[in-house]
């Protein structure tokens, strides 16, 4: 219990002390994770729990959606690849498919990778804005 206790505490502190970009970057950490649990979960036929953990990778990608700043250019073009992703993961759910979610996991990967790269040549994101908060 103590454990358990000190290990919230620590991500809470993780969270609040972390910068934008490593928040951005939590949540595609988040949702690749959220993604992966429904696939095990589909594959021992465990629905709920793949029901809770796509919706979960829904919502991350929904306020990924809802923080695009659309004086960038860049953000209408991410703005249709969360709404394909949405649509994906809806898919994904009525269907209980794991192929539509490895689909969602290959493109929140790449999503991801581009967002560490875009941290590194940036001072971990301080010195430029980005479309995506």
């Amino acid at each position: 219990m103590v454990q358990k206790q000190a290990y919230t505490a620590y991500n809470n502190s993780k969270v609040l002390t972390a910068s934008p970009a490593e928040l951005t970057l939590m949540l595609y950490e988040g949702a690749i994770k959220f993604a992966n649990i429904a696939i095990v979960a589909i594959e021992k036929n465990d629905i709920e729990k793949a029901h809770n953990n796509i919706m979960k990778t829904e919502r991350i990608i929904i306020e990924f959606q809802s923080t695009l700043d659309y004086k960038y250019e860049v953000a209408k073009d991410f703005d249709a690849v969360y709404t394909y992703l949405i649509r994906r993961l809806r898919d994904a759910n009525l269907r209980k498919d794991p192929e539509i979610l490895e689909e969602v996991l290959k493109h929140l990967r790449t999503m991801r990778d581009a967002w560490k790269e875009v941290m590194e040549k940036t001072a971990n994101g301080t010195k430029t804005s980005a479309a995506v908060s």
